[in-house]
Order: C-alpha cells, then sequence, then structure tokens
C-alpha cells in the first residue's frame, strides 16, 4: 500500500448529504475482486447518461476536478451496504482523503485499509473547506497527516485527530497483509519450533 505522509492537491467539492456506496460504486461493478479499474466507474450514475456520455455538470467531469486527489462531502458519507468496492474505485480513480462531518462506520474503516484517509471535521470547518474547494483548480488543499493538520488555499489551518494505530498503518503503507508481514520473523520461529515439537502435524 503507497505510504500517506502530506498530499498537496486539488479538492472537488460534493455537498450532497448520505452519498451511499452504491453511488459511489454502483453494484454492477461488482464481479471483479481486482482493486483496479474501477475508477472509471467512480460515482457512474451521477458521471454518465444511459448512453455512457459524460454529464458535464457532474463535478468530477469538470476540468478543474478532474484531477482531484481530495473530497470535500456531505453528512454521513459512505452509508448503505459494507462493500470494500467503494474505497477500492475512489482510490483507483486518484482520492485519497474525504473529508466530511461523519462517515459509516464500515466504510470509514475501509478506507484506512485501502490508503485513504477519512477525515471526521465539525460543520463549519467542513463548510469553511467545502468554500475553498469550490475555487477550483487553482485553489490547492494540504493534507498534512503527520501534524494531523489540514491547510486551505489561503493558508488557514484546520487540525483534525485521527487514531494513532490507522495513523501509523497510512504513514508506513501497511495494510493487513503488511502488518501480518512486519510479524514474519516471529511466525516463522513459531512454525519452525512447532514442527520441530510437533513433527507429525
Amino acid at each position: 500500500m503507497e505510504k500517506f505522509e502530506k498530499l498537496t492537491g486539488i479538492a472537488a467539492p460534493m455537498p450532497l448529504v448520505n452519498i451511499d456506496t452504491d453511488m459511489i460504486i454502483p453494484k454492477v461493478f461488482l464481479k471483479t475482486i481486482k482493486r483496479s479499474g474501477l475508477g472509471v466507474n467512480l460515482f457512474d450514475e451521477m458521471r454518465y447518461d444511459r448512453e455512457g456520455n459524460e454529464i458535464p455538470d457532474f463535478v468530477l467531469n469538470k476540468p478543474q476536478y478532474r484531477a482531484a486527489e481530495i473530497l470535500v462531502a456531505g453528512d454521513n458519507f459512505g452509508c448503505g451496504s459494507s462493500r470494500e468496492h467503494a474505497p477500492w474505485a475512489l482510490r483507483d480513480f486518484g482520492i485519497k482523503a474525504v473529508i466530511s462531518t461523519s462517515f459509516a462506520d464500515i466504510f470509514f474503516n475501509n478506507c484506512f485499509k485501502n490508503g485513504i484517509l477519512p477525515i471526521v471535521l465539525p460543520q463549519e470547518q467542513v463548510d469553511l473547506l467545502m468554500a475553498d474547494a469550490e475555487k477550483g483548480a487553482n485553489a490547492r488543499m494540504t493534507v498534512d497527516l503527520e501534524n494531523q493538520c489540514i491547510t486551505t488555499s489561503d493558508g488557514i489551518e484546520i487540525p483534525f485527530n485521527v487514531d494513532p494505530f490507522r495513523k501509523h498503518c497510512l504513514m508506513n503503507g501497511l495494510d493487513d497483509i503488511g502488518l501480518t508481514f512486519e510479524k514474519k520473523a516471529a511466525i516463522d520461529a513459531f512454525e519452525q519450533k512447532a514442527a520441530q515439537e510437533r513433527p507429525w502435524v
């Protein structure tokens, strides 16, 4: 998993509330078990019409937000079914941080496991960041995980909280498999000892 330390990029404003995982990645695209290739179908039903043409008014179709790496979203982002494909699609598109007043618990946990930083802030601070994101591509926002601070394009600093263990995992690029491999020496030693003590197993 890619390390997350400090991100400076374009933030896309998406003030809709209750964006569920089916809106993030519709169920028709859930047949794959690969984490790549889903970005093109992120928010598919909002990005494209029935003929597959882009809807120009959708935020991620606008030229200034096509390269967005930060999403400033409305309340209760990622609600609904607990599909891990939702953070897969966000990450494949290029979104590395999502800011909202609240997230669905399972989606929130899945973000950390897939290299995305979900940040919870009070409404007034989300409103400030939403307004900053609405300035377009020239207004770049910085998310500094090490110092737990967001800096707007105007230099306003907003601190945020993050669980220390999850912070450690993101900053070191550790998913569940990576965490297991950190214990590889102890696992190997255990297996060797068990093989000597119980050779019949």
